[in-house]
């Protein structure tokens, strides 16, 4: 079973975060500069919410905001689902799919030490299906005795 811990271990353990009452346009400009599509809310060494580019979507341009007017607090999403390095891709799809989020914040012993999208759950499940059908066919060609 491939784990959170496996997941960061591949991409890596960076989380980018931002203060709630940061200005949103300023959030978009730390995403767009480090290619990513969500930041961890992060207030008093707590996450205390999310920001994806779908709430920047949602509710600043569908609701004629601006960005430079609006704060992270304001749109940010909360309360934030998050899980641990024992975690599983398999219980981060579900999860994932149950909440409807594609971004998950990585805590281990109380801090937060990553970030895991939707992609890096779905290649690491890929991955991990590719491994098992290659030791059947192995199996089932006798190469494995």
């Amino acid at each position: 079973m491939i784990t959170v811990k496996d997941i960061l271990s591949e991409k890596g353990v960076q989380a980018w975060t931002i203060s709630p009452d940061a200005m949103v346009l300023d959030a978009l400009k730390l995403m767009a500069s480090k290619g990513i599509g969500a930041l961890v809310v992060f207030e008093n060494d707590d996450v205390v919410g999310i920001l994806s580019e779908r709430d920047y979507a949602r509710k600043v341009i569908l609701k004629g905001r601006q960005s430079q007017d609006t704060t992270v607090h304001d749109i940010m999403t909360a309360p934030v689902y998050g899980v641990h390095h024992e975690t599983t891709a398999e219980e981060c799809m579900a999860l994932m799919t149950d909440k409807h989020i594609r971004h998950l914040p990585v805590c281990k012993e109380g801090k937060l030490v990553g970030i895991i999208s939707i992609g890096d759950v779905v290649k690491a499940i890929i991955t991990q299906q590719k491994v098992t059908i290659e030791n059947l066919e192995n199996y089932i060609m006798g190469k494995y005795q």
